[in-house]
């Protein structure tokens, strides 16, 4: 059986008052005019994921305007194993709660038991030439739908170097610094492994399946963590590493006003497989392809590891391939053999999927089934 959502309900989220949706295991397509609330639906499955969703929205920004009730999304996931129940919603603290099967979960990573989510949206569109920061969101995004606690990490770490860095600005204790520099050493170091094993992973299935799916191959790897020489191998050592650096480095870090070095500043590298050329200097068109192929080929890693295929998000993503693009998009998700959502304004893009998808129609924050 198909692992999929077999049913959807949104409370007060973005546009959407109140929103039910049931589905089979087929994908979801669903169209209607900008502005209509089709992201919003996309955001609102991607809040069943550890993080901030696929906009990256602090939780109290979701409530619905105008709206006395709180934010919730809440799902029913079938599984090999029977239904599960999951849903998230707002505290009034502005973060957010998590049950599965009516119950508090221990956990926001416990919803990753019962699903993984990827998405693609339009703001991606950009990612081998933008900011690094950009590809590293990216890449942590990855490693989260391997790794559920990589995630709380990265957000751990973040905290922890805001902390030294108002340390180092107003003179704090260095005991105190200290303490924080081995913190942040921890996480850094689980987090720059999580990256490099996913990563390892990842460009051995692409050069596995090279050409497969009819999308440009992507060839994968991190710019240096230490630039005068290479990291330690084990996790105690690079840890080491890590807080002796930063304890080296205060008085510059002191003077620019921020962390210099660490795997906050890391790259992801992406070169075209088969031009040996940076993806940031292929065509709009070859990046967009070349990211399409990045993530069902990530998607197929999931499955092999985890067992558990990811849904799919995959927003306005059809509008700027051609027909013969499409048809093999829509191939490669059917070989997925995943549930994926799908938007667009226009139903003619989706012709090619035929009866494989459900069609739905979103108007100003209502649903209803083409």
């Amino acid at each position: 059986m198909i692992r999929h959502i077999s049913r959807l309900r949104l409370t007060s989220f973005r546009n959407y008052v109140s929103a039910a949706l049931d589905l089979d295991a087929r994908h979801v397509v669903l169209t209607g005019p900008n502005g209509s609330g089709k992201t919003n639906l996309l955001e609102a499955i991607s809040v069943l994921s550890p993080g901030r969703g696929l906009r990256g929205a602090g939780f109290d920004l979701l409530q619905a305007q105008g709206s006395d009730t709180g934010w919730a999304v809440a799902a029913t996931i079938e599984t090999a194993g029977g239904p599960a129940d999951i849903g998230t919603g707002a505290l009034p603290d502005g973060g957010r709660r998590v049950r599965i099967n009516g119950a508090n979960a221990r956990s926001v990573e416990a919803m990753s038991d019962y699903l993984r989510l990827l998405w693609l949206t339009p703001a991606m569109d950009g990612l081998f030439s933008g900011p690094a920061g950009e590809r590293r969101r990216f890449l942590d995004r990855l490693v989260t739908t391997l790794i559920p606690d990589h995630s709380a990490a990265v957000a751990d770490f973040d905290k922890a170097m805001r902390q030294r860095n108002r340390l180092l600005e107003e003179g704090g204790d260095p005991r105190w610094l200290t303490a924080v520099e081995a913190q942040m050493a921890a996480l850094g170091a689980s987090i720059h492994l999580n990256r490099t094993d996913s990563l390892f992973h990842l460009q051995a299935l692409i050069a596995e399946s090279l050409g497969d799916t009819g999308f440009p191959a992507a060839q994968l790897s991190l710019t240096a963590l230490f630039e005068d020489e290479a990291g330690p191998a084990t996790s105690a050592a690079l840890e080491a590493r890590l807080a002796q650096r930063w304890h080296d480095l205060r008085g510059l870090d002191r003077a620019a006003g921020r962390t210099t070095s660490g795997p906050h500043r890391v790259d992801l590298e992406v070169v075209h497989a088969q031009k040996a050329m940076k993806a940031a200097l292929g065509s709009t068109g070859e990046q967009k392809a070349m990211l399409i192929g990045l993530v069902l080929a990530h998607a197929r890693l999931v499955r092999l590891r985890t067992g558990i295929v990811p849904f799919l998000l995959l927003d306005e993503i059809a509008a700027h391939l051609d027909p013969d693009r499409r048809r093999a998009l829509f191939a490669a998700l059917d070989g997925l053999e995943t549930q994926c959502f799908l938007t667009g304004t226009d139903p003619v893009l989706f012709e090619a999927l035929g009866g494989r998808a459900q069609h739905v129609s979103v108007r100003d924050g209502r649903l209803a089934r083409a």
